[in-house]
């Protein structure tokens, strides 16, 4: 392992071209985890192995390093946000959690816990606000993470409960 996230042109790589475009060398372990931004052309988040525990994030452009975080733990998935500038990390040794963290500040928002194992997926549901997790403890976890734009700052309340709807509720978990 060289610890290296490496960009390739795939225009070029065609043409049989030996070198990537742009090569990026600051963790200081496996790099784990990938995600491009849906906010900021060009923004990748990148995720260390357990030597490293940071999350960095690129100018893919230039290969230029905008940012980093010691995330305290492995890095083993990301995921942003569709709908605000946030950023959905999952971890292994020694936390086993996933963090949500406020970007480009990187103040984290919540820990989500429940997996005895490294978490090592993160998947979104088609209307972007519920994220299924997948860890080495054989469990699925299902998370109301995110929460859509709304036109109505109302809470919603469901008719047959009587309680406040699902997405009042995911608003409520930060």
């Amino acid at each position: 392992n060289d610890n290296l996230l490496c960009l390739w042109d795939a225009t070029t790589t065609a043409s049989r071209v030996t070198q990537p475009r742009v090569q990026m060398t600051d963790h200081q372990a496996a790099v784990k985890a990938l995600a491009w931004s849906p906010h900021e052309r060009h923004l990748l988040a990148s995720g260390g192995g357990t030597a490293d525990r940071c999350i960095k994030f690129w100018n893919s452009q230039n290969g230029a390093l905008l940012n980093s975080i010691d995330t305290g733990s492995q890095v083993c998935a990301l995921m942003w946000n569709p709908f605000e500038k946030e950023i959905l990390s999952s971890h292994g040794f020694a936390r086993n959690e996933i963090s949500l963290w406020k970007y480009p500040s990187m103040a984290k928002v919540k820990e989500l816990e429940g997996h005895t194992s490294r978490v090592l997926h993160l998947a979104c549901s088609p209307d972007g606000s519920t994220v299924v997790s997948a860890a080495g403890d054989e469990t699925l976890r299902f998370w109301e993470v995110f929460c859509p734009p709304t036109k109505s700052k109302k809470t919603a309340i469901d008719r047959q409960s009587g309680m406040p709807s699902k997405l009042s509720w995911t608003t409520q978990i930060r």
